[in-house]
């Protein structure tokens, strides 16, 4: 029995042995495994709960004026945060943030209620250079001071609404700013860090850059900044006067289709911007209404009717025709717009006069194909392609479509039932200015970088004016402004072109004939043209007619803006004996 049992407990101890042996063999191999072959999986695995990255910002661009002053321009600033958990006690916890609080210009107790629960927080965003510089270099402890950037603005709020903002993370909201964001922006860099269990930085942690940051391009606008500050104060001049609810103005190079200024009001400050309100009135205010608001233009629009016409010689500027009288289209009365007559007058007399009966008589000598040819031709009805975010298209209905009635055209023909953009008129205008060519309007000039500049050229989008026709529209228009009904549009010394514009304003059941929007836009000196003007006052409270309200203004602007060019006078100009 006892040999039986001892080897029976034997047997069982060689069973145990075995199966020890086999345990301490799958452990070598697990150990074998994982740090040999799963080394690196659990090696990342590892340093990724105790690493962290931090995207490094780059350099915004710069966003200038033509002729290189800076609008838009981020400046290095600090970005001061606390680490509570590094500081050993409350006296060391006190001590930092006085010296903080102090450094910072800030309440003590601001700092004690922001870090009272104890994690990782961000004190003050936008510390100045120097003052962050030297809190960094005292080294405190729970103390990190990142260089970033922010954006301001040299010119105050010139050209707002074009420019437009960027938010708290530097990024484009509005504007060029969000248009060129990818140009702007640059490409960020990457910092490595420590980080404690609960995911925040380790103050005294080691940090490994990883890659640096590409800096943002310069935006080299086409706009002048002495032009766009001239424009901004004669139109808040306008505004003041007329007690007008909004306004435009364009100026823009014909030759070129750049455009040297573009202001828009109501408008917004850029130095106090209040990025937390959503009210339909303060979001609307960062609209660039000079592309998205569309208006009736009015009797502008005469200059695309006589076009359809003129061109190709269906009429010449001595074809006359007869006013007799209001006319009847599709039993709709039709008269002038001071309800005088003028019995036989020429094409010229009719824009001169400004006359809607005679409009209409062109426009249907036209034809309603060839006058909507000639609409679309001129870019209305599409936007322009300046390469702003939000232009709008304007509304036109022409022949042919499903919501076009005959008495569309009689109206059309003196710029009523047709919706435009300023930038689409300025356009149109430009396009009869150089002798014919609808040219895109640009806005940016040139992109400049490390790897070089990108500099854009005009572009032309279609000839909708043979030279003949364009020259023939330009006498007749040197004609309307000069000896017709808006002797407040002359500028002296210089030959000028244009047309002057009143659109009553559309409502319920027609129109509201006791508001208006008064116009004016042309060109000059004639017979050369270089510079193009569009004037557009909404709601004039004094007067309501483009003759007294906007013609003015259009002069005004030419008397400063052509000299400053470098362009002058065609004849000397006189002063009056005091």
């Amino acid at each position: 029995m006892a040999a039986a049992s001892f080897g029976i407990a034997r047997w069982r101890l060689i069973a145990l042995g075995l199966l020890l042996a086999a345990a301490t063999i799958g452990i070598v191999l697990r150990l074998a495994q994982l740090q040999l072959f799963d080394y690196t999986e659990y090696r990342t695995e590892a340093q990724s709960s105790h690493e962290g990255q931090l995207a490094v910002q780059a350099q915004r661009g710069t966003i200038r004026d033509r002729n290189g002053f800076p609008l838009a321009v981020s400046v290095p600033v600090y970005q001061v945060a606390l680490h509570p958990r590094a500081w050993a006690t409350s006296e060391a916890a006190d001590r930092v943030r006085q010296i903080v609080a102090a450094r910072l210009s800030v309440p003590l107790e601001r700092l004690e209620a922001a870090t009272a629960p104890g994690r990782w927080v961000v004190v003050q965003p936008n510390v100045p250079y120097n003052i962050g510089r030297g809190l960094g270099a005292l080294a405190l402890p729970g103390v990190e001071t990142t260089l970033v950037s922010m954006r301001t603005y040299p010119e105050g709020n010139l050209a707002a609404p074009l420019l437009g903002f960027v938010g708290a993370d530097q990024e484009g909201l509005s504007g060029l700013e969000a248009d060129f964001q990818r140009e702007l922006a640059g490409m960020a860099g990457a910092l490595a860090f420590e980080r404690d269990g609960f995911g925040q930085p380790i103050p005294i942690g080691d940090h490994k850059l990883l890659r640096l940051y590409e800096a943002g391009q310069d935006l080299v606008l086409t706009l002048d900044r002495y032009l766009q500050r001239l424009v901004e104060r004669t139109l808040d001049e306008a505004m003041t006067k007329h007690k007008a609810s909004g306004g435009t103005i364009i100026m823009m190079d014909p030759r070129t289709g750049e455009v040297l200024a573009m202001a828009s009001r109501p408008t917004y400050d850029l130095t106090k911007l209040d990025l937390v309100s959503t009210a339909p009135q303060q979001v609307a205010q960062y609209r660039n209404r000079a592309i998205t608001d569309l208006y009736e233009p009015g009797s502008v629009f005469k200059i695309i009717t006589m076009a359809s016409a003129i061109d190709g010689g269906i009429v010449t500027p001595s074809t006359t025709y007869y006013d007799g009288g209001p006319i009847v289209r599709y039993g709709w009365t039709i008269n002038t717009w001071n309800g005088g007559h003028y019995g036989t007058q020429t094409m010229t007399d009719i824009l001169r006069t400004s006359n809607n009966i005679g409009a209409v008589w062109v426009a249907e000598r036209a034809g309603a194909d060839r006058f909507y040819r000639y609409v679309r031709a001129f870019g209305f009805g599409q936007p322009t392609g300046i390469g702003l975010s939000g232009e709008a298209s304007g509304r036109i209905r022409a022949s042919g479509e499903d919501d076009w009635k005959p008495i569309d055209l009689a109206t059309n023909s003196f710029g009523q039932g047709l919706s435009v953009t300023p930038i689409q008129m300025a356009a149109a205008i430009s396009a009869v200015a150089n002798g014919g060519t609808l040219l895109r309007p640009t806005i940016v000039k040139e992109l400049r970088g490390a790897q070089g500049s990108r500099a854009f050229q005009p572009v032309l989008v279609r000839r909708p004016l043979t030279e003949k026709g364009a020259a023939l529209l330009q006498e007749m228009l040197n004609v309307t402004a000069e000896k017709g009904g808006s002797p407040l549009a002359m500028v002296p010394g210089y030959h000028i072109a244009g047309k002057t514009g009143t659109a009553d304003l559309p409502a319920v059941g027609g129109y509201n004939r006791s508001t208006t929007i008064a116009s004016y836009g042309g060109f000059a000196p004639y017979p050369v043209p270089r510079l193009v003007v569009v004037v557009k006052i909404d709601e004039p409270k004094d007067q309501i007619y483009g003759s007294l309200v906007a013609a003015p203004i259009f002069s005004s602007l030419m008397r400063q803006a052509l000299p400053y060019l470098g362009i002058p006078p065609s004849e000397p100009v006189r002063i009056a004996k005091q």
